[in-house]
């Protein structure tokens, strides 16, 4: 599908966008969740079901992401200036997958070392398989960030960022809390992480058929892969309870645009910097 993004809005503390007449009856109507059964079944074979999505569409199914030194300029002004123990400054990134965020990076910020992990092995391959992997500069490592301590592969208090690109929204809810508290544990005092992930009234959480609900904003897709939707509310809580400060929480209000067919359609994310304090 072609397509093309276009800003339709700015960061807002906010509400998200408001739901039309149509879309608030569907949301209504789809008050049946899928059985305990099949949702413990989707918790066990949440690894699985992201090593067949990677092992699908190889690295082939998302672009790189430059937009992300844009919006979270720390990723190009972390320097060995600002640490105080004058080392090279390093980053964490969180659910990795092939690279499409850290070797980017890796270009605009030369003095940048990067710890990447993700709950997929396949992925963590294609990392370590890309002719741009410098174990000098990077290292990558599979994690299930429910179960794996982080401080195994990385010392503690050790990142000075860590970015959360559309990872969160992939675990179940009632291990998103020990998440950030494992991530908590190896960033240093006045660490920061940078985050973004899918927010309530997203469009793609308004394209799911009945039959795909878990619960409330949390539903799964027909691969297996599951995903939840944000409010600043929620996600501001989780991080607040594990430790952080929050720097900003804010709705992005984005369109895309598909002009071959004439759509546009709302997208709606949450982005956030959350603080470790001194």
């Amino acid at each position: 599908m072609d397509t093309t993004k276009q800003n339709c809005g700015q960061l807002t503390s906010s509400c998200p966008r408001e739901l039309t007449p149509e879309e608030v009856a569907k949301l209504a109507k789809d008050d049946v969740l899928v059985s305990d059964f099949k949702q413990n079944k989707l918790e066990k074979e949440a690894k699985k079901n992201w090593d067949l999505f990677y092992k699908r569409n190889s690295t082939n199914f998302f672009k790189d992401r430059h937009w992300t030194s844009r919006e979270f300029t720390e990723l190009l002004t972390a320097s060995t200036q600002e640490n105080e123990k004058e080392e090279r400054p390093v980053l964490l990134e969180v659910g990795c997958g092939v690279g499409n965020l850290i070797f980017p990076i890796l270009k605009e910020n030369p003095s940048l070392f990067v710890y990447a992990c993700d709950f997929s092995p396949r992925a963590v391959q294609f990392v370590k398989d890309n002719v741009e992997y410098d174990t000098a500069r990077l290292k990558a490592f599979q994690c299930d960030l429910t179960q794996d301590q982080l401080i195994d592969n990385i010392p503690s208090q050790n990142v000075n960022l860590v970015t959360m690109v559309f990872v969160l929204s992939a675990v179940h809810p009632e291990k998103m809390p020990s998440v950030v508290e494992n991530v908590f544990s190896v960033v240093r005092p006045g660490g920061m992480v940078l985050f973004r992930d899918y927010g309530l009234n997203d469009h793609a959480m308004l394209r799911f058929s009945k039959g795909h609900k878990l619960s409330e904003c949390f539903y799964v897709r027909q691969d297996g892969t599951r995903a939840f939707f944000f409010s600043t509310e929620i996600l501001g809580n989780i991080f607040t309870d594990a430790g952080f400060e929050v720097v900003t929480n804010e709705y992005v209000m984005r369109e895309t645009v598909n002009k071959k067919e004439g759509l546009c359609v709302p997208r709606v994310f949450v982005q956030g910097k959350f603080k470790k304090k001194r």
